[in-house]
């Protein structure tokens, strides 16, 4: 019976899903287009006053149109990512190479394994420096697995940039004071 139901789910959401997007991810024209070496990547960043952000996804993710139809067509959202992030996309199966931190060379598929990416999207964000010998999930400053909403994604990137990281206000007290400061505003 167990196996029924996954199936009827899978025929219901996933297969329709891929065949609406073609085989094709979602893709935003403000996406770094790179060769996936992450050094090069957070160089490049870096040289451009970013910070570097990496993004994984998947063919047929009814999550990562979500994501892209609802959060990123927003000039707001997208418009402060594209000032303040290099933003590089990889394929959860895919084929391309990908040049870890460590040096270490391999597919878009083994590299997230080798992350311990399970969700699609998530975006990785990363520090402006990385010690040699690191992998980029070693080295991320914050994971965001998921898809969320545009205030949840706009202040993820936003604490981010701002090193929240770094200070005794975590992310959800920073979310919670700018929801409570929109509200003040009549913006929510």
């Amino acid at each position: 019976m167990v196996r029924i139901i996954l199936a009827a789910l899978i025929a219901f959401f996933v297969i329709p899903a891929m065949a609406q997007d073609n085989g094709e991810l979602h893709k935003e024209d403000w996406f770094a287009v790179t060769f996936k070496d992450m050094r090069e990547d957070l160089d490049a960043a870096n040289e451009s006053g970013k910070r570097l952000a990496i993004i994984v996804e998947q063919f047929g993710c009814i999550y990562c149109r979500k994501l892209h139809e609802e959060v990123l067509s927003d000039p707001e959202v997208s418009d402060y990512i594209k000032e303040n992030y290099m933003v590089v996309q990889l394929n959860m199966f895919g084929d391309e190479e990908v040049t870890d931190f460590d040096g270490e060379a391999l597919s878009e598929r083994d590299a997230v394994r080798r992350w311990g990416l399970v969700f699609t999207p998530t975006v990785l964000f990363l520090p402006e420096e990385v010690a040699e010998g690191q992998t980029l999930a070693e080295a991320a400053v914050e994971v965001m697995p998921g898809a969320f909403g545009k205030w949840t994604t706009l202040d993820m990137f936003r604490w981010v940039r701002e090193k929240g990281y770094e200070g005794d206000e975590h992310f959800q007290k920073y979310h919670a004071r700018h929801i409570n400061q929109l509200r003040e505003e009549g913006r929510l």
